[in-house]
């Protein structure tokens, strides 16, 4: 069982606002830099199933997640049937992210209580989602369909919609900072959130010490 409910879990992603997008198959890393997010002040991840056995990594995160992060939300992304979503929904996920919209999956997490965040890239799609129940809608490729213009230009005749853009987000000022003011409710940050060369070199402390800055870049 989920130790978040619907609405905790949306609190959090909004009151973290960043929500990094993950995947290694080598459980320990991923453990180290879900971690390391954490201790930078991320309250909301994003662990994708990407890769063989990306499930088994998953479950023993997860374990690890409730002890050492207890404060953390974390969910499985790249969930593109219902089968996959059950599976994680039974190991724990407090969400699930699709790069698309999977009718399936809406009507299987809504019947669970699990917040599910499809993938959209226009007015029509995410409007949509909302119709069937999706309180946060994931706008991708963000910065493909349009950035933060795009953003803004939905929220005129939807204000009340919760969007979180993911792709085209970068560990910059000036990238957060747009995003912030274009109104968007989150953001979703891939790799350049955990360099290559940190993750090689376990620099834990320098993921932190970004997760903070772009914290703060984006809350104002």
């Amino acid at each position: 069982m989920s130790k978040f409910n619907k609405i905790d879990t949306i609190g959090v992603i909004r009151s973290t606002g960043i929500v990094p997008v993950f995947y290694n198959k080598d459980v320990e890393i991923a453990k180290k830099v879900v971690k390391a997010c954490y201790d930078g002040g991320i309250r909301a991840f994003e662990f994708t199933n990407r890769g063989d056995g990306a499930h088994r990594v998953f479950r023993d995160l997860i374990e690890y997640v409730r002890k050492e992060c207890p404060e953390m939300a974390l969910g499985a992304g790249t969930i593109l049937d219902a089968p996959t979503a059950a599976l994680y929904i039974q190991m724990g996920a407090d969400f699930l992210v699709s790069p698309c919209c999977v009718d399936e999956v809406i009507a299987l997490a809504g019947r669970r209580g699990i917040p599910y965040s499809p993938g959209c890239g226009t007015v029509t799609e995410i409007v949509h989602a909302m119709e069937l129940g999706c309180d946060l809608v994931k706008v991708f490729p963000a910065g493909t369909v349009g950035g933060p213009a795009f953003i803004k230009n939905v929220l005129a005749p939807l204000p009340w919609a919760m969007l979180m853009a993911t792709g085209a987000v970068e560990p910059t000022e000036e990238n957060l900072k747009n995003w912030a003011a274009s109104g968007v409710t989150a953001v979703g940050m891939g790799s350049k959130l955990f360099p290559k060369a940190a993750i090689e070199s376990g620099d834990w402390a320098g993921i932190s010490a970004l997760c903070r800055k772009c914290l703060d870049w984006f809350r104002k």
